[in-house]
């Protein structure tokens, strides 16, 4: 054991010194290059970070509201999409096809298209009681996106159950519907936690999409200081503003992960 530890220890120490060492000769080799002056003017000025800092976190937090009222409602639809394209028989069918079609359209289809088609082609059709704010659209675009990713996470959840858990409820005498919601779908669920993270990890960088209808969020606010000030240190501001929320997602999910290997190990031993 102790041989191990020991040896634990020293690989740490290894991996830790070269990494270390990597990045003080890729800092050597950029600092030393010929262009390093201007590059540093450019993009790491301190004048113009202090001046950022001021303006875009509070756009920031339009990004962080666009993400809050994207993810519920991309839980809440891509579950319906995932149930439909669970539905078995053949008088579900056209269902299943439907969510078939929606699922493969929405995946296929550019982000960044949808959001021009909708942001740009739904108000322009002029119809009483359609919304005509470009936010309301970035939003709506981000969701029907979203969900055709997160409802094939779902899927994956719902056929990842064993078979004899929906014989067993429908033994009991629960029907179709009530086995998927009492039985089904709340194991799918707890199942799919860190892949809907990952997912929602890029849903919070794509909704600096949404600036490209108008906007004024992170992004956008960026633009507006790089063509004031002819400088592009405000891009690295917006930059480290969405490195600090995404980097707390993406440990959540290690851990969540971590948790459920530890959990399956243990039931595992337990049998």
């Amino acid at each position: 054991m102790r041989t191990h530890g020991a040896s634990g220890s020293r690989s740490t120490l290894i991996a830790l010194a070269s990494t270390v060492v990597f990045a003080l000769v890729v800092v050597l080799v950029v600092s030393n290059s010929p262009g390093w002056p201007e590059v540093q003017r450019q993009f790491f000025n301190g004048e113009f970070f202090r001046e950022s800092l001021r303006v875009i976190p509070k756009a920031f937090l339009l990004n962080v509201r666009i993400f809050l009222i994207a993810e519920v409602f991309i839980l809440v639809f891509a579950l319906f999409i995932a149930i439909l394209r669970s539905l078995p028989g053949p008088v579900f069918f056209p269902l299943r096809a439907l969510a078939i079609v929606y699922t493969d359209f929405f995946r296929g289809v550019p982000t960044i298209l949808v959001i021009y088609l909708l942001g740009f082609g739904a108000p322009a059709l002029q119809i009483s009681g359609i919304p005509r704010d470009e936010l309301f659209w970035g939003v709506v675009a981000l969701v029907l996106v979203y969900s055709a990713y997160v409802s094939e996470v779902y899927r994956a959840g719902i056929e990842s159950v064993h078979p004899s858990q929906e014989a067993a409820a429908r033994s009991l005498g629960l029907s179709q519907a009530k086995t998927l919601r009492y039985v089904i779908v709340p194991q799918a669920v707890r199942r799919v936690v860190p892949p809907l993270l990952n997912d929602f990890i890029g849903l919070q960088k794509d909704t600096a999409l949404v600036a490209l209808l108008g906007p004024v969020e992170a992004f956008r606010q960026s633009q507006i200081e790089v063509a004031s000030n002819f400088n592009y240190t405000p891009y690295l501001v917006t930059a480290i503003l969405f490195v600090l929320l995404t980097i707390p997602l993406a440990r959540l999910t290690d851990w969540l992960v971590i948790r459920d290997r530890r959990r399956q190990l243990a039931l595992g031993a337990a049998r």
